[in-house]
């Protein structure tokens, strides 16, 4: 079987991520702005994390949990964040999607363009029902990726992760596949 990786868009290659990738992992997801507004990235980022954090990936066009990718610009080739499905259950036909944007690359539409091609992929290469999304309610920013997408608001998780030392609330996006673009 041939493997449907790289996704390609327009402007965007989603590929597997390579230890090649790490220093540019470590400085893009390392940058403070990108931990604030995320629920798992840590911070400081520090060196070895990104090493680590490549090496738990699962090969994508075998996994069966969760497919991490690189979202590479297709023109420079330089690393402008990651995208992810996890939580990936064939049982329940559901995952759970994603991302970050690396602070250089963000207000160009590149999220919005590599979970389109996820979320499609999610849909039709995976056979899936639903793939939901949950971001800091005060990151609006994401929740206007996911309604792009066409998601929708399901609801909000009121402190429900501690973000250092402070509760965050949580919402939560879905989208099924009778609802979805493709």
């Amino acid at each position: 079987m041939t493997s449907p990786f790289p996704l390609t868009t327009e402007r965007l290659i989603l590929r597997p991520f390579t230890l090649d990738d790490a220093p540019d992992v470590q400085r893009l997801a390392g940058a403070f702005a990108i931990a604030d507004t995320t629920r798992v990235v840590p911070h400081p980022y520090l060196d070895g994390m990104a090493e680590a954090w490549i090496s738990t990936h699962e090969n994508p066009a075998e996994a069966t949990l969760q497919i991490q990718l690189a979202i590479q610009e297709a023109v420079s080739g330089k690393l402008a964040g990651a995208i992810s499905l996890v939580e990936i259950s064939q049982q329940d036909s559901r995952a759970e999607m994603g991302y970050w944007i690396g602070q250089p690359f963000s207000g160009q539409g590149y999220c919005t363009e590599a979970a389109q091609a996820l979320l499609d992929y999610a849909f039709q290469a995976l056979d899936l029902n639903r793939v939901c999304a949950r971001y800091l309610k005060r990151n609006p920013a994401s929740g206007r990726v996911l309604e792009k997408l066409g998601m929708r608001e399901e609801g909000c998780l009121r402190q429900h992760n501690k973000k250092w030392d402070d509760f965050e609330d949580i919402v939560i996006c879905g989208i099924l596949r009778s609802e979805a673009r493709i």
